[in-house]
């Protein structure tokens, strides 16, 4: 499997000559979900959800299809009848010859008087994880968390201890776009050998555009 970096929260995963993009949004690549044979967004705000990019995958190619969450789906379905599906926590689904599972219900708290927003996880292959915009746990061991390092909602020692609770073999960052390359730095020393300790897992950082080889 093969995973690359598009930018703040997208990943393109592909396996076996197929491909697989998650959350092309605002703040990634413009043609992230370019070639992708199956799209997942984990929720409805704009980092993670460029409807221009939903439906120039859509156009562009008639096989591609779409499995999100009901505020998602109810802005892109009826211009593409049967292919944007509708998955909540739970929900087990293959696509672009992935398994994958759905995990989580609701976004992390940004502040008491915000609303709180719909948000699901997937699992892909039961080996990679990305939670969205949630710290969700999805109950079982994983491998490779798309780890979100940086947001409006969570701090450093929230993270540290997400790591240390699900015991992951590997976190990538994502969700990233709003730290200076200084910050980065720092987050690095934080949830890498020299901080105060995740559980083990090794911590990777991945440029967009970067890819890595997960086994």
């Amino acid at each position: 499997m093969k995973l690359t970096k598009k930018g703040h929260a997208c990943v393109r995963l592909e396996k076996d000559g197929r491909a697989l993009v998650i959350d092309p949004g605002g703040f990634t690549e413009p043609r992230a979900a370019a070639g992708a044979e199956a799209v997942l967004v984990t929720h409805e705000h704009a980092d993670h959800f460029s409807e221009e990019q939903l439906r120039a995958a859509l156009e562009a190619d008639p096989g591609c299809e779409i499995w999100t969450l009901k505020s998602v789906a109810d802005q892109v379905s009826a211009a593409f009848p049967g292919r944007v599906h509708t998955v909540g926590e739970g929900d087990t689904f293959s696509a672009a010859g992935f398994d994958i599972e759905v995990h989580g219900q609701l976004h992390a708290v940004i502040h008491p008087d915000i609303p709180r927003i719909t948000n699901v996880g997937f699992l892909l292959d039961g080996t990679v994880f990305h939670p969205g915009d949630a710290l969700t746990v999805p109950g079982r061991s994983v491998e490779t968390v798309l780890l979100p390092v940086h947001a409006p909602w969570n701090k450093v020692s929230e993270v540290i201890d997400y790591l240390r609770e699900l015991k992951p073999a590997r976190a990538l960052d994502v969700h990233d776009a709003l730290l200076s390359d200084l910050g980065s730095t720092l987050y690095d020393r934080l949830l890498g050998p020299g901080g105060p300790g995740v559980g083990g897992a090794g911590h990777g950082r991945l440029a967009p555009g970067e890819s890595v080889e997960l086994g």
